[in-house]
Order: structure tokens, then sequence, then C-alpha cells
């Protein structure tokens, strides 16, 4: 059974939660460690640990069956599949990989991850209970990939976290406190309006009451979850998924570099394993080997790619074409990869309306999402970018790239902040697992967590 993030409910951050489970766990704190976790959450992630391999087991037995009478042996099934796979190796060689680009089509297919209950469980445990979550709902993808993120976040948290508590822990918050907190922010790349909100709000609240270590740093979470979350107060729909039985297009946007490629390779992997029918069009057709690079992200992914051979081509026609097979074909889902540099900036703008101007005349039924794909190692850079492409490309939503060790995940807050945009979808690695739609909460919790590291 795949897991489907499309579908995937929680309450961290205003979606519709799961219901109760039915032996209410102890609420987890936020600040809790392995030392110290509650026995509510310690039975927690023992009962999803358990779920988890008695699922693992139940498929592992269903793939090793004895075949029936009249079918093939294992030892011939095994012969036969050698047999063809040698057959396809030598009928349909590797594609050569372009000069400059990452060797996509070779990473081998991710491994079933074994968990153990450790500390990085646990804290996995800790934010998935929060949201309401069953332990016997929750997936092996979910503990991994918190896991992952937590570790993309590990720069950012070490700068900032620790610091932090430094500051706090001298006691109720004051002025010099506050401005300390301040340098913090700006120095993780939040941005000046969100940092100045920030500081805004604490300032009002340390007016109120004394806040003591723990509560400033859970009030902080607060505040970083609301700013995060406030572009649903503007219109902006949570629930964002492909519409079944209807024709969904999402144009991709950004620069050269950012991985907008890879990112719609990923998006592909992740619709079809959620049951959508998905289309790449590839519309960057002015990148040396740009086709080509997508069309190897769209074989691992399982996905058609609707390009044209010939160099320099007109990206508008490309995505013509793409959306008729796509209505020919009852496709669900079209990812349009366009152009992230041409001659000048003023040429880029004007090929993205060109190309917004195809899909509203020819698709004019579709649901239509327009989004940016940002590098996070950018910092304030990436926002410079954002803010040129916001008004050609009529953008509804950003992706975040790159939130690897190396990056500082306060831009994410800087990003809503200044393009009031929600946060879609956010990549902490290479792999083509490593791109998850974007959960304030889990972000928050992954920002400020205090546990013990986890080893890579």
């Amino acid at each position: 059974m795949v897991f489907n993030w499309f579908r995937r409910k929680f309450g961290g951050s205003g979606e519709e939660p799961s219901p109760p489970a039915e032996t209410p766990t102890e609420a987890p704190a936020a600040e809790s460690t392995e030392s110290t976790a509650s026995p509510g959450i310690l039975n927690w992630a023992k009962t999803a640990l358990q779920s988890i391999q008695a699922r693992q087991q139940a498929e592992s037995a269903a793939t090793v069956e004895t075949p029936e009478a009249g079918q093939e042996t294992a030892a011939d099934s095994s012969l036969a599949v050698s047999e063809a796979a040698e057959a396809s190796a030598v009928a349909e060689p590797a594609p050569v990989q372009p000069v400059g680009e990452p060797a996509a089509a070779a990473e081998p297919e991710e491994p079933t991850p074994s968990l153990v209950l450790d500390a990085g469980f646990l804290w996995s445990a800790e934010v998935l209970a929060a949201q309401g979550r069953r332990p016997e709902d929750v997936d092996i993808e979910e503990i991994t990939w918190l896991q992952r993120l937590r570790q993309g976040l590990g720069k950012t948290r070490r700068g900032l976290v620790h610091q932090l508590r430094a500051i706090v822990g001298q006691g109720p918050l004051s002025r010099e406190a506050v401005e300390e907190i301040e340098m913090l922010l700006l120095q993780s790349d939040v941005g000046v309006k969100a940092t100045d909100q920030i500081i805004g709000a604490l300032q009002t609240k340390i007016r109120q009451e004394s806040l003591p270590a723990e509560r400033a740093i859970a009030y902080l979470k607060e505040i970083l979850r609301d700013i995060l979350d406030r572009p649903f107060q503007a219109g902006y729909r949570r629930d964002f998924a492909p519409k079944k039985g209807i024709l969904n297009i999402w144009l991709i946007a950004g620069v050269n570099g950012v991985g907008k490629t890879t990112t719609i390779g990923k998006l592909a992997h992740i619709a079809t394993r959620s049951g959508y029918r998905c289309l790449i069009a590839a519309a960057d057709t002015f990148r040396a080997a740009a086709t080509e690079q997508v069309k190897i992200w769209g074989q691992r992914a399982h996905v058609e790619v609707i390009a044209n051979p010939g160099k320099n081509t007109d990206p508008a026609a490309v995505v013509f074409d793409a959306i008729g097979a796509a209505q020919a074909r009852g496709t669900e889902l079209l990812l349009v990869d366009t152009a992230g540099r041409l001659q000048n900036k003023a040429n880029l703008m004007e090929e993205l309306k060109k190309i917004r101007r195809i899909i509203d005349k020819k698709a004019g039924n579709a649901e239509i999402e327009s989004l940016l794909v940002l590098d996070a190692t950018l910092g304030q850079n990436g926002l410079r970018q954002a803010q040129v492409f916001a008004e050609a490309a009529q953008l509804t939503g950003v992706i975040l790239t790159k939130l690897d060790s190396t990056a500082k995940g306060g831009v994410a807050l800087a990003v809503v902040q200044e393009l009031g945009l929600p946060i879609r979808f956010v990549g902490a690695g290479e792999g083509i697992e490593d791109l998850r739609p974007f959960n304030s909460f889990e972000f928050v919790e992954a920002l400020l967590s205090t546990e013990t590291e986890v080893a890579a």
C-alpha cells in the first residue's frame, strides 16, 4: 500500500484533524527530550512502530506467496525476469546524462528504511501525536520524512535555538533579550518584515506577563505558525491537491539552478503514486539539455513528457500541444516546465505571460496553479527573484527547495511575509522522495526542536 501525501490529513496548522484515538494519549510537550519522554508519547510511539512493522511484514509475506498450480515456479519467474532485464538493457541503453545536470537517472531506488525506536522516532511521534494522529494510522514515510526535515533544518536550529535558549534561560524576557532575539532572527534569513512582526508580538506579550524560558519558546512557535498560515486567511485554500476527474495545470516557474526541473519530476512522482493521471510539458526550450533532463525525470516518475524535438522552439506551442494531449487522454495533472532565463528579464516575463494566456484560452475550465520554485540556500536573494516572477506568472504558491543542512530555514517566514503566498511544498534532499507538502506545524517544530541530534 502506497501512502498518499495529497490526501494526508493533520490538525497542526488548521487542517482537518484525524479522529481521536480510543485511548487518548498524553499531549506531547514540544520541549520534551528522549530522556524525559512522557509515558503517553512513549506508548504512542511503540504502538506506531509495531503497526508499521506489522504492515511491512504483511506486505513482505504477500510478495513471496507460493504461486498457484499452472503458474511458473519462482526459479522460472526469476530466470524470466533476469532474461527480460538483460534484453531490455541491450535494447534500451541508458540515456546520456546532459552536461552540467545532476545524474538523476543513475540514482537507485530508495530502499524501504528500517525503523528503530530512537530519539528521532520519538520526536517524530510527538509531532504526529500533537496533530491528533492515531498511532496505527501513521506510515513509515511520515516518520522518515520528519526526520529528514529536521536534519535539513539543522544548521538554522543549531544557530538559532541554542542561542535563543541561552537568552531566555537568563530569566523573564527583557528589552535587551528581545533585541538579541531580533539579531538571531535576522541572521537566520527571517527577513526584516517578519522579524519586526515577531519582535512586536514578543514585546506585547512580555508587557502582559513574565515569560520563562519554556513559555517563551512555546509562544515563539505560535507566532511563527501564525505567520506561515496567514495566506490561508487571505483566501488561499489549505487542502492543496489536484482535483480528481478534471484537468489541473500547474505552471512551475523559477530561475535556472533552483531545482525547478527536478522538482517537477518529484511532483510527478507524488501524483502518480497518489493515483493521478499525469503529464509533463517540457516548455523550457531555451536552456541547453533542459528537455533531456525533464525526460529523465519523467522516466523515473513513469510519466510521459510532451516536448518539441527542435531547438529554441516556441514554449507556448509546446504548452498548447501538451494541453491538447492532456485533454485527449483524460489527464488529471499537467505539470508545465518553463524557462528560467532568456536574453533579459523582460523577455522571460513576456514568455511566461504568453504561456499563461495560452493556458487560459485553451484550458479555461482547468484548475490552474502557478508555483514558484525558490532555492532556500539563496536567502534574501531568492526573495528578489520571487518579486520579479510574482506579477508575470500570477503566482499562487511557493515551493522551497534545497532545504538541506546548508540552508537557513528562516527564509520560509520571509517568503510568506513578503509575498503573501503560501508555501505548498518543501524539498529536503536530492532523492525523488525528498519533496513533500508543506506543513507549518511540522516545519516550526523541526526548526525549534531541542532533542538530541539524530545521526544522518
